[in-house]
């Protein structure tokens, strides 16, 4: 196995642990879209350009935004005008 293979699969590992073990939504999904795209490098590794495709754009593409909205409507992510609105 060649070091760049060991260091995807460290990072992947690394990613997993960081997304279960965070309590902050924002970062979680942040951590969530980076494995994503690991992921996406590892199917390409493996010569499997269609996966890689797929996993790039729902994985970390629509899946992200999707959450990103998800996340803003509920409240979780503050916005700038919360933020100026509570100041006053």
């Amino acid at each position: 196995m060649s070091f760049v293979k060991i260091a995807l699969l460290g990072m992947l590992i690394v990613c997993a642990l960081g997304v279960s073990l965070t309590r902050n939504l924002l970062t979680s999904l942040i951590i969530y879209m980076a494995y994503s795209l690991i992921m996406a490098v590892i199917w390409m590794l493996l010569e499997s350009p269609d996966l890689a495709i797929t996993e790039a754009a729902v994985g970390a593409g629509i899946t992200s935004v999707l959450f990103f909205v998800t996340l803003k409507k509920i409240h979780a992510i503050k916005g700038d005008r919360d933020h100026e609105q509570a100041q006053k």
